[in-house]
């Protein structure tokens, strides 16, 4: 597959820009390339700073990263129905119910980050075996349209949403 254009605004729902806006180049190169970054930042890291909450109320490192995959995995799913022709409007999720449902805490990080390298490796052979005409296919999820083109570019844009997240808000309050 050659390099995946932008998606145009009317791809996706407003909501996504974030994420869209925040892969410059190949969402493909971001996703084969993220894997590496994630462990860069994670290196060192014990079990129990993977429960730190860099304020009361928010996620743990765990938790988010539980959130990242199941995210992931939604994401992919919605966009290998829209690429297959599947025209059904597809739910939204509610990330905040979720995450206390994953208990994350009670994981090894090891484990997660298992986990997240073996669904990493699905997500990217079925955004790699993608067509042209695949890519422009839209759908309905959330109650919005999207296209199989925005949903690679929101997958890489939400991972470096919460990767700079973890680098500006945990990280530097676990080296302090």
């Amino acid at each position: 597959m050659s390099h995946i254009t932008p998606p145009a605004a009317t791809e996706y729902a407003p909501y996504y820009g974030t994420y869209v806006r925040l892969v410059t180049g190949d969402p493909l190169a971001a996703l084969q390339a993220q894997p590496a970054e994630l462990r860069r930042l994670l290196t060192g890291l014990t079990e129990q700073q993977g429960q730190f909450r860099y304020a009361s109320g928010k996620w743990s490192i765990k938790e988010m990263l539980v959130h990242m995959i199941d995210t992931e995995r939604i994401f992919a799913y919605r966009a290998l129905r829209i690429a297959r022709g599947d025209t059904t409007p597809l739910p939204g999720f509610e990330q905040d119910d979720y995450v206390p449902a994953s208990e994350a805490d009670s994981r090894s990080l090891t484990s997660i980050l298992h986990e997240y390298d073996t669904v990493r490796a699905a997500t990217l052979s079925l955004l790699e075996s993608l067509s042209e005409a695949q890519l422009g296919r839209q759908g309905t999820a959330s109650g919005q349209p999207v296209s199989v083109r925005a949903m690679n570019f929101i997958i890489a844009g939400h991972e470096a949403h919460h990767l700079h997240i973890l680098q500006e808000r945990y990280l530097p309050l676990l080296a302090a």
